[in-house]
């Protein structure tokens, strides 16, 4: 019983310091991207999308078959849209609104969920 109690508080510290080394490694000095906020509604996200779409977005990979279409989420799609077209216009500030759906992130949100995935596999390993 003792043991497993110090095995519980070895997994709790492994992850504690693994995900300090999943932000750290997430951000890039100096790069940004356009992300979707998650408050943003399925609306006023859907909306965003089809004008980023629309506006010189490169939204072929987030149609169906393409290379980013999973995971099929608004939030997902509508991420990729509008940083495609904030990366199109220069990463100015005024292309990352989008009617308040979106907001600037530091964090490469392709590494962030790939480590995230990566992170939580292991800690099943090591609890489980």
């Amino acid at each position: 019983m003792k043991l497993r109690r110090m095995e519980e508080s070895l997994a709790k510290v492994v992850c504690v310091v693994l995900l300090g080394i999943i932000v750290a490694v997430g951000s890039v000095e100096g790069n940004t991207w356009c992300v979707a906020r998650s408050s943003s509604g399925f609306g006023a996200m859907k909306s965003g999308m089809d004008f980023a779409c629309s506006h010189g977005a490169d939204c072929g990979p987030i149609r169906p078959g393409g290379s980013c279409f999973n995971p099929n989420t608004i939030q997902n799609h509508a991420s990729y849209a509008f940083d495609s077209y904030y990366q199109k216009n220069g990463k100015s500030a005024g292309s990352c609104n989008f009617n308040g759906a979106a907001t600037i992130a530091v964090t490469d949100p392709s590494m962030h969920s790939l480590l995230i995935k990566i992170f939580i596999s292991q800690i099943n390993k090591i609890i489980f």
